[in-house]
């Protein structure tokens, strides 16, 4: 589910798309929406990307990773890896 805001900047983008066909859009208003949905796109590829490194997780601790190990591939500590990362494995 995305967040309220990306909620609120996916429609505030569409509302500005239904500018398009007004020839009174000025080019700050057509800039102003292709950044919105650029904004859109790089939030749902971030929450790709979050899916991706769960699983990915997963598939390493079910094969015998230690959180150590996860930790330094993830940039941080074992602790916060665990912290980040076991819950929601222990939760599915």
């Amino acid at each position: 589910m995305m967040p309220k805001s990306t909620e609120e900047i996916v429609a505030h983008a569409e509302e500005l798309a239904k500018n398009f066909v007004d020839p009174e859009v000025s080019d700050l208003e057509i800039a102003m929406a292709a950044a919105l949905a650029d904004v859109h796109r790089a939030v749902v590829a971030r929450a790709d990307a979050e899916v991706g490194v769960r699983q990915a997780v997963a598939t390493a601790r079910g094969a015998g990773a230690s959180w150590s190990v996860l930790g330094g591939m993830l940039g941080t500590t074992g602790e916060a890896a665990r912290q980040r990362f076991g819950a929601a494995r222990a939760a599915s």
